[in-house]
């Protein structure tokens, strides 16, 4: 009877609570002898199967790659000075970059009210680097090492003009928060080899006190409308790496496991109630939180690293938090079966003062960075690796602020930027993609993100056009509902 006497009959949930009396509750969740023998049975089940199974049908044609390291610069690394050498703009110093050239392209806010546009020739040395020939400054002296082992793109390009849309968009797809983060599509997809670790990992390293640092949200590591049990596990620098996952003082992995026995009992039937795929999710990640105990101790144990190793990797490898640690955590977790591993590295905004501030960028990462890759061969995971490395968007030639030939700023500038990949399925030592003789527009081979994007799950066995998730009316897909390409010319 619908009443207001009778309110429970139309509150379902209100009328579930009530009749839940204390003996109900224990006889209903079967916290008996034999409901917990049913629960250790359903968990020994669990603890066989895989704990991140790919869908059916996943990948849909053989991989390149099985694994994705992805190196994200926020804050836009400066192409000019770093990748895109423009030998001629040593001839415009201080004079103005040319209407014909800017062509009433939009300008951030930063820099739209300046009288003046003057070129900002970098103060950096370029030159051949490898057997190659790719263009590197002397900013990246390590990453010398690798030219041969990577496929510069020159000619990438996106929307947003400021950090947080281009960010969002260059993670996600989608300017738009809410989307699932390329590493959640991933996981969420193709599964992951470990049982022990998360399918998909994420470390926010330090930076130089120089550095102009961009906020970093979750949403770059989120799995949005995907179900939560893909959302990207961030391990902290300092501290534990994973919040709450020690049992606390009292409390044996024995009684971790009778708890965990019994709540699967509670979760599986509050399923069967109400149908709710996040219980599922609730109980997968209990499972993988108690297997964490003892797999990122051991994880994060470099004892058995050799000393070759550490020093390859440079002087900061043993500091906790620092992105050298991070790249090889990042290893060893890649070596574990984890699917995909993000370091976002902050920092890299330089609006002003950027010669200083990009050096102390590039030696926190130049050495680590080129030490992953020689590491990843030198174990036989590169080939079947596709690492990534670059920004949100690229920076403008011409300078913000001051302008002297030993100090500058740059701007943002999303028309043009660079961006290296190695590894599973792209080609060694490749060049692609040109640009103006400003670094201002690009003049063969455009990529978009999107474009960079389809490659990518290309390299990682999906078609991007059928790797969809129906989400608010729309067959949600990474690379966004507009036409979009692989970029077959750099594919090994």
């Amino acid at each position: 009877m619908n009443s207001p006497l009778h309110p429970s009959s139309v509150h379902p949930a209100l009328d579930y609570h009530r009749a839940m009396t204390r003996r109900r509750f224990f006889r209903g969740a079967g916290l008996s002898l034999g409901g917990l023998a049913l629960g250790s049975m359903m968990q020994t089940e669990a603890s066989a199967a895989q704990m991140f199974p790919p869908l059916p049908g996943l990948p849909h044609f053989a991989p390149r790659a099985k694994r994705l390291l992805y190196l994200h610069m926020n804050g836009a690394p400066s192409q000019i000075d770093l990748f895109d050498y423009k030998p001629g703009l040593e001839d415009f110093f201080d004079k103005e970059l040319p209407d014909s050239i800017r062509d009433g392209q939009r300008l951030s806010t930063m820099t739209s009210g300046q009288k003046r546009f003057p070129c900002a020739p970098s103060k950096f040395k370029f030159a051949p680097r490898g057997k190659s020939g790719i263009l590197m400054s002397d900013l990246v002296p390590h990453m010398h090492g690798i030219a041969d082992e990577i496929t510069m793109i020159k000619s990438v390009h996106t929307h947003a003009i400021n950090h947080d849309p281009a960010c969002t968009f260059v993670m996600t797809g989608s300017e738009i928060p809410g989307k699932a983060s390329i590493g959640s599509w991933l996981s969420y997809g193709l599964g992951s080899e470990s049982d022990n670790l998360p399918a998909f990992v994420v470390f926010t390293p330090t930076f130089p006190s120089t550095g102009n640092a961009q906020a970093l949200f979750t949403r770059m590591w989120s799995s949005g409308f995907l179900p939560s049990k893909y959302d990207g596990v961030a391990l902290r620098g300092q501290g534990d790496p994973v919040l709450y996952v020690k049992n606390p003082p009292g409390v044996t992995p024995g009684d971790r496991r009778t708890m965990l026995q019994a709540l699967s009992v509670l979760n599986q039937r509050e399923h069967e109630r109400f149908g709710d795929p996040e219980t599922l999710t609730r109980i997968s990640q209990y499972e993988m939180a108690f297997r964490m105990q003892s797999s990122v101790p051991e994880l994060v144990d470099l004892s058995g690293e050799s000393k070759a190793t550490l020093e390859m990797y440079g002087p900061n490898v043993e500091k906790k938090g620092t992105y050298a640690q991070s790249a090889l955590l990042a290893r060893r977790l890649l070596e574990r079966g984890t699917r995909v591993v993000q370091i976002l590295h902050r920092g890299w905004d330089q609006h002003g003062n950027l010669p200083v501030a990009i050096t102390n960028q590039c030696k926190d990462v130049d050495q680590p960075t080129a030490a992953l890759i020689k590491d990843l061969k030198s174990r036989g995971l590169l080939d079947d690796t596709l690492v990534v490395f670059g920004g949100e968007f690229g920076r403008t030639v011409y300078s913000q602020g001051k302008l002297t030939k030993e100090t500058y700023g740059r701007d943002h500038h999303p028309r043009n930027f660079c961006m290296w990949m190695a590894g599973g399925g792209v080609k060694k030592g490749f060049s692609f993609g040109e640009t103006d003789d400003f670094s201002y527009n690009i003049t063969k081979d455009p990529v978009h993100l999107n474009d960079l994007n389809a490659t990518l799950l290309h390299c990682m066995g999906i078609d991007d056009r059928k790797f969809t998730f129906p989400f608010q009316g729309l067959e949600q897909r990474l690379t966004g509902v507009e036409h979009c390409r692989v970029v077959n010319e750099i594919l090994a």
